[in-house]
């Protein structure tokens, strides 16, 4: 290892040597951190973009797709319950040609290309089944198209058509779908379904068409439309109204002052009424036509001759006739005027409906109730002759009820605030505690770098420890550069522990270096504590060293 490297590393060894516990759990979390987030960034960096190869596909056609993405090693996802198929960017075009190539996905629909299968000794029942599979088919293909929609199915009800008139019945629809996500579908759609699909089959109206959702939802059914069925359409209504009248009753008494109740009745069924009057023509001329046939005869007397009798049997005339014959016919056609009215009554018709207001007594001045109940009629719609009613009287309004709803508005909004208040004070706890905990690192830090560590000489051996060092210090250190032993500082008494040397990180001696230094340390003591016994000491190991 370079010598650059392993002192670098012994350094870090040593400042990590110094941490706490506490202090070495944050850098452990905080290295785990970052390496989880660079391993995080490095799989999103290299991970593929997915593009959407087929959507809307069938269980059979996803399954046959991902096989062939399998065998060709293409990496693949499956999104939407498996609907959707997801390959990388640059294998959306060569993936979809090769699928393509190997007729995937299937045509699996069931549109006019039914009628292309059909053989020259298909049976009458056989091409009008075929037929109407083939409209359903293909109105289930348009509905599926739909944003929104995944899978649409459509089935016909077409009775067979009779020469008589009055026993024609209209055809009907139900149309099935499953909407993406379990979402439901708006009005303006559920309209344009049934629309679609009774335009497309000769004779059938909007209110022959149901439609149900993957919920058992009936967003439309046979004979009551879209809006649903007739408690839906009356509870709209009296909503619709009562919205209405309390308006215009909040600015003429002023709000809160004023309760509407309003009660509809809602016809179920759809009804049907054909009216035939004949009234005659205006003017003097009743006739439209008129044809007058006139015969006359004039001949001489006749013998054995008569006139036809009953049975067509001559009869005399008793010899004495003329022989004169007189025949006068007329044919008159008068005219009338015929007026033929069909009245078709759809589901959801409001039949009756009833309006009752109450006024507050106490602070309602200045109208009557024959006022109210004109401007009331006519902002409701109220017709007398269908049977509509409507109701309006002074009454004392209770308080109790306004001033407990008063408090309790009020107490909500006060929760409201405090929680308010709590989520910002617990927020502001969090990032004051962030920010803590991120200054007290940086000082920290910045401490740790000014850290020198000292190494104390004693008769147990040098202490290593850490010291701030004051700019007497370290200029004492920087004249110390170089010197092959450190300089020792006398001491201000005697004592068995010896001044500090300080030795900088740079300039730290090896484990033998200090040996050797405290050996050294030991004998300068003993020299000046004990000259004479040092004396004799050396002089003893100089005649043995002459020997």
């Amino acid at each position: 290892m370079p010598k650059m490297l392993s002192t670098s590393f012994d350094r870090v060894k040593q400042v990590v040597s110094g941490f706490s516990i506490a202090q070495r759990t944050i850098a452990l979390i905080g290295i785990a951190l970052l390496v989880m987030g660079a391993i995080a960034l490095g799989s999103w960096l290299t991970r593929p973009q997915m593009s959407p190869l087929f959507t809307g596909l069938s269980a059979g056609d996803a399954s046959a797709v991902v096989e062939q993405l399998k065998s060709a090693g293409v990496p693949y996802e499956l999104a939407e319950g498996g609907a959707t198929v997801l390959v990388p960017d640059d294998q959306v075009y060569p993936q979809r040609l090769a699928a393509a190539s190997a007729g995937l996905p299937g045509d699996t629909s069931e549109g006019y290309t039914l009628l292309d299968q059909m053989g020259v000794t298909t049976s009458e029942f056989q091409q009008s089944v075929t037929y109407k599979r083939a409209i359903e088919g293909e109105l289930a293909g348009t509905i599926g198209a739909m944003d929104g929609i995944t899978t649409a199915s459509v089935q016909l009800a077409i009775p067979e058509e009779s020469v008589f008139v009055s026993e024609r019945q209209s055809p009907t629809a139900s149309v099935f779908i499953k909407t993406r996500n379990g979402s439901e579908l708006g009005d303006e759609k559920i309209e344009a379904i049934v629309h679609l699909t009774s335009a497309a089959v000769p004779g059938m109206t909007p209110e022959d068409v149901a439609v149900t959702d993957q919920n058992g939802r009936v967003l439309s059914a046979v004979g009551a439309g879209v809006t649903g069925n007739a408690s839906t359409q009356a509870t709209e209504h009296e909503a619709k109204v009562a919205a209405s009248v309390s308006r215009m009753l909040d600015t003429i008494v002023g709000p809160g002052n004023a309760t509407v109740s309003v009660s509809a009745d809602v016809a179920s069924s759809t009804s049907e009424r054909m009216d035939e009057t004949y009234s005659a023509p205006e003017g003097d001329a009743l006739s439209a036509s008129e044809q007058t046939k006139t015969e006359t005869y004039t001949g001489g007397q006749g013998n054995g001759t008569g006139v036809l009798g009953p049975d067509n049997i001559a009869v005399p005339n008793g010899g004495d006739g003329d022989g004169s014959y007189e025949f006068e016919e007329t044919s008159r056609s008068n005219a009338v005027n015929k007026t033929t009215e069909k009245t078709i009554t759809p589901a959801g018709e409001v039949t009756r409906q009833t309006v009752s207001i109450a006024l507050n007594r106490g602070a309602v001045t200045g109208v009557t109730a024959a006022q109210v109940e004109a401007l009331v009629a006519s902002a409701a719609g109220i017709d007398v002759e269908r049977g509509d009613e409507i109701a309006v009287e002074f009454v004392e309004f209770s308080e109790s009820a306004a001033a407990s709803a008063q408090s309790a508005l009020q107490a909500a909004e006060e929760e409201r605030a405090a929680q308010t208040q709590q989520e910002i004070i617990r927020a502001a706890i969090i990032g004051g505690s962030v920010l803590l905990a991120v200054i007290v690192l940086v000082v920290f830090l910045a401490l740790r770098r000014r850290m020198k560590r000292r190494v104390l000489y004693t008769d147990d051996g040098p202490i290593e420890y850490l010291a701030t060092l004051s700019e007497d210090e370290e200029q004492k250190l920087k004249s110390l550069k170089g010197l092959a032993d450190p300089m020792a500082v006398a001491a201000a008494a005697p004592t068995k522990v010896l001044p500090t040397a300080v030795l900088d990180l740079d300039d730290e001696p090896e484990p033998h270096a200090v040996l050797v230094e405290r050996r050294r340390r030991e004998i300068d003591d003993l020299a000046t504590r004990e000259p004479q016994t040092t004396a004799n000491a050396l002089a003893s190991l100089m005649d043995e060293a002459r020997v």
